[in-house]
C-alpha cells in the first residue's frame, strides 16, 4: 500500500515537472497599440532603456537622451552629450551611466533627478556604443565598436577598472548575474563570453546562420541566449554556445527582450514589426505573434515592471541620389515628427 502510494505520488509529481518545463504556447501574445505619442524634437536614436522602478524610458537622440513617463509624456532631459547611444539604469546605486560614441566617455547621472554626477574619459576606448550592468562585480560594461574591447566602470566610485579585450566589433550583451557575460561580435558572426571580475575572455562560439548578431536577451532561470541576426533569425542558444533553436523573425532586427514572467522573446525590426516567440521548453520556442509596429522602429525596450514594450520611429522623405562618398545615402528624418509606440496587454 505505502510503495503503492509513493509510487503514484512520484508520476504525479513527475507529470507536474514535465507540464512546467513544457508549458503549451499560448493562441497570441495579447499584445496591441497602447499609446502613440509624437515626441518631437531633433536628433536620431539608438538604444531605450526602461526603468521597472519608476517606469521612467530613456530615448537616446545624439546629443540627449529624452527621458518619458510611462505613457510617453516628457519629464526631462539630459543634454550636452556628444553621440549618446543610450543609458545603462543601475537602479543599485541610483544612477545611469549614457555611452557616448563621439567623446570617449560615459556620462554618470542621477536617476531622480537626472542632474550630471561626473563624466568619465576612457582614453583606450574608441566609439562607445552598447552597454551593460553586471550586479555581481558592481560594474557598468561599455562595448566600443571602434576598439573592439569592452570599458569596465565601477558603478559606485565612477572609476575605470580596465578593459576586455574582444575579438571585433561588438554589439549587444547580457550577464547572468553570477560573473560570466556575452556579447555578439557583430563582423565575426561569434558569441563572445568574458569573466566580468577577472575583464578575461572565456570563449569564442561560432553563431552558424546568423548574419551580423544585433540585439541579445536572456533567460537566466533556464540559461538561454536569445540573439538577433540580420539573416531574419532569431538563433537561441545555452551558455555554452549550443545552438537550441532558431526563429523567423522580420528584416532588419535591432533589439532583443525577454520577459521571464511570461516566457515571451521579443525581437524589433526596422521592416515595422515585433516578433514575438514563447519559450514552450528550454530547447521549444513558438512564434505566437507578429506585432505591427511602424516601418523604421527598429530599436525597443520592455519594461518588466509593467510588461509594456517601447519602441520609436519617425517620418522620413525621399532618399538622396547615392554619391561615391555616400553610396548608400539614408532617407532624411521630417523635422519633429520623432514617434513613441507603446504596447501593452
Amino acid at each position: 500500500m505505502r510503495r503503492t502510494t509513493l509510487a503514484a505520488l512520484f508520476l504525479v509529481c513527475a507529470a507536474a515537472l514535465v507540464t512546467i518545463a513544457a508549458a503549451p504556447a499560448p493562441a497570441g501574445s495579447g499584445y496591441h497599440l497602447l499609446k502613440k505619442v509624437t515626441v518631437g524634437g531633433e536628433g536620431g536614436w539608438d538604444y531605450l532603456s526602461a526603468d521597472p522602478v519608476s517606469h521612467r524610458v530613456y530615448l537616446s537622440r545624439g546629443t540627449h537622451i529624452m527621458v518619458v513617463d510611462a505613457d510617453g509624456k516628457v519629464v526631462g532631459d539630459i543634454p550636452n552629450l556628444k553621440g549618446t547611444h543610450g543609458a545603462e539604469i543601475v537602479n543599485e546605486f541610483g544612477r545611469g551611466f549614457s555611452s557616448n560614441g563621439q567623446s570617449n566617455s560615459v556620462t554618470i547621472f542621477d536617476l531622480k533627478t537626472l542632474a550630471v554626477i561626473n563624466e568619465v574619459n576612457l582614453p583606450p576606448a574608441n566609439g562607445p556604443d552598447g552597454f551593460m550592468y553586471d550586479p555581481s562585480s558592481k560594474r557598468v560594461f561599455v562595448f566600443n565598436a571602434r576598439s573592439h574591447d569592452a570599458s569596465a566602470i565601477d558603478a559606485k566610485t565612477g572609476e575605470v577598472a580596465g578593459t576586455v579585450p574582444l575579438t571585433g566589433k561588438p554589439e549587444a550583451a547580457q550577464t547572468d548575474g553570477m560573473g560570466h557575460a556575452w556579447v555578439n561580435i557583430e563582423d565575426k558572426a561569434e558569441l563572445l563570453e568574458f569573466d566580468t571580475k577577472e575583464l578575461k575572455v572565456l570563449g569564442n562560439f561560432p553563431l552558424p546562420g546568423c548574419e551580423e548578431p544585433t540585439g541579445m536577451a536572456i533567460d537566466r532561470a533556464h540559461k538561454r541566449l536569445f540573439i538577433g541576426c540580420h539573416s531574419k533569425v532569431m538563433l537561441v542558444a545555452s551558455y555554452d554556445g549550443k545552438i537550441v533553436a532558431s526563429v523567423p523573425i522580420g528584416e532588419g532586427v535591432d533589439a532583443g527582450n525577454f520577459d521571464p514572467s511570461t516566457g515571451l522573446a521579443f525581437s524589433s525590426c526596422g521592416d515595422g514589426t515585433i516578433t514575438v516567440t514563447h519559450e514552450d521548453s528550454p530547447d521549444k520556442y513558438t512564434v505566437v505573434d507578429t506585432i505591427s509596429t511602424q516601418r523604421g522602429a527598429r530599436t525597443m525596450t520592455l519594461d518588466t515592471g509593467n510588461h509594456n514594450l517601447y519602441t520609436v520611429t519617425a517620418e522620413f522623405g525621399p532618399a538622396p541620389a547615392p554619391t561615391p562618398e555616400n553610396p548608400r545615402a539614408r532617407p532624411p528624418q521630417i523635422p519633429n515628427t520623432f514617434t513613441l509606440l507603446i504596447y501593452g496587454k
